[in-house]
């Protein structure tokens, strides 16, 4: 018996709520029936399978943190913005590490979700814009997200694994490599390929 108002959203956001307690790896769909009250069979009315479930977590995170960071950043350019949105980030992966997690593993999207979901698209375009208040263009542009989530996710990463173990609070290293990051996004070296690909 499906469970009177049960839908795909209510299970994503128990499946996102469980991911954030167990981690995503360990989420399970028998776990996310039990949490709804509901068998496990009543789940595959509303997501295919937990493959499906985990690229929807990925999605409502998506959209969650681009939100965040659309938030701090608003009305911000230059040290300002890219503080606001490494903050936003981070906080994001702390509070909810299972639907952080999500984000950045390779899952397999449903195409038809994937391209109504604003979150991905909406992140794209809120990081370019951010960097271009350092006057950067492609293909210095690419470079830098490339940089920028290289930095925010390894810090976020190592930190969430105890990686920090030094006597210096990680919160220092964090100010301090936001310090460097701008200082580099300022004085970004001219590209010697010159070419986007």
């Amino acid at each position: 018996m499906v469970r009177a108002g049960l839908t795909a959203e209510r299970v994503t956001i128990a499946g996102a709520e469980l991911a954030d307690q167990v981690g995503l790896e360990r989420l399970s769909m028998s776990q996310v029936a039990r949490r709804l009250g509901v068998k496990d069979a009543s789940l595959y009315t509303h997501v295919r399978g937990l493959e499906d479930l985990r690229g929807r977590i990925a999605l409502l995170a998506a959209d969650e943190k681009t939100l965040r960071i659309a938030e701090a950043t608003a009305g911000r350019a230059g040290k300002d913005a890219l503080v606001a949105y490494a903050n936003a980030w981070r906080e994001y992966a702390h509070r909810h590490p299972g639907r952080y997690a999500a984000t950045q593993a390779a899952i397999r999207l449903d195409p038809e979700l994937a391209a109504a979901a604003p979150g991905p698209r909406r992140a794209v375009e809120l990081t370019y814009g951010m960097l271009r208040g350092y006057g950067l263009s492609e293909p210095d542009l690419t470079d830098a997200v490339r940089l920028l989530r290289s930095t925010f996710h390894g810090f976020v990463a190592l930190e969430a694994a105890g990686g920090f173990a030094h006597q210096r609070a990680p919160q220092r290293s964090w100010d301090r490599a936001l310090d460097a990051l701008h200082t580099l996004l300022e004085h970004w070296p001219t590209s010697r390929d010159g070419d986007s690909s």
